[in-house]
C-alpha cells in the first residue's frame, strides 16, 4: 500500500465549532472531527476516494479517519485534521512549558486503511488508556 509523508496541521473549523455547540457527544461534532483533509492529487497518489478510511501516523500514535478532499488545494503533502479527540491522540503530549502542544507542522504519514474502522469516542479513549499504561 502506498504511504505519503506529510506535514500535519490541526485547527478549528466552522463545522467543528458548530458541532461543539451541539455537544461534544453529538453526531454533528463527532462527524466534524473524524476527517482528514487531503490535497486531491495526494488522494490520487494514495488511491483513496472521498469518505474512505486512511490511517494517520505520527511518532505519538495513529488514528483512522475519513479522507476528504481539501477545498484549499493545492497544498501537496500537507494534511489538516480539525481539533478534537482524534487529533489529540496523535499530538506530542509535551508542551515544553507552554501548556499547549505543538499543533502545526507535525511530521506524519498517511496510508489507505480500507479494512480499518474509525474508532468511536469510547473505543478511542479505551485505546488511549491501554497505550499510556
Amino acid at each position: 500500500m502506498p504511504k505519503l509523508k506529510v506535514s500535519l496541521i490541526t485547527g478549528r473549523t466552522i463545522n467543528q465549532g458548530r458541532g461543539k455547540e451541539m455537544g461534544k457527544l453529538s453526531k454533528e461534532y463527532l462527524e466534524s472531527v473524524v476527517i482528514c483533509q487531503i490535497d486531491p492529487n495526494d488522494m490520487k497518489f494514495l488511491g483513496v476516494k472521498e469518505n474512505t478510511n486512511v490511517k494517520v501516523i505520527t511518532d505519538f500514535g495513529s488514528v483512522v479517519l475519513k479522507a476528504v478532499k481539501s477545498a484549499r488545494a493545492p497544498h501537496p503533502k500537507i494534511v489538516f485534521i480539525p481539533y478534537g479527540p482524534w487529533a489529540s491522540f496523535i499530538m506530542n503530549p509535551k508542551t515544553h512549558g507552554t501548556g499547549m502542544s505543538s499543533l502545526k507542522g507535525i511530521p506524519a504519514e498517511v496510508e489507505p486503511a480500507p479494512n480499518e474502522k474509525v474508532l468511536s469516542l469510547q473505543n478511542l479513549l479505551n485505546q488511549f488508556r491501554k497505550e499510556r499504561r
